[in-house]
């Protein structure tokens, strides 16, 4: 299995690829589909499904479009 990864959408949630576990603050685990190989992950923070991302970020101007530089 390929290591995990995250991806930044422009303008869009963080896409996590492969196989992780999330936990909340408290340690307890999301109820993630094992069917599901990505999860989006909520960075505008108007998901009304968060930490998970329900595509609110095209109703809210959400705008991010980072870049990686070199060190």
């Amino acid at each position: 299995m390929d290591k995990p990864r995250i991806r930044l959408r422009d303008d869009g949630p963080l896409v996590v690829e492969g196989d992780i576990e999330i936990v909340d603050a408290d340690g307890n685990p999301f109820s993630v589909s094992s069917n599901r190989p990505n999860k989006a992950l909520c960075r505008c923070g108007h998901s009304s499904n968060r930490p998970f991302c329900d595509g609110s970020h095209r109703h809210h101007n959400f705008q991010a479009a980072d870049r990686a530089t070199s060190e």
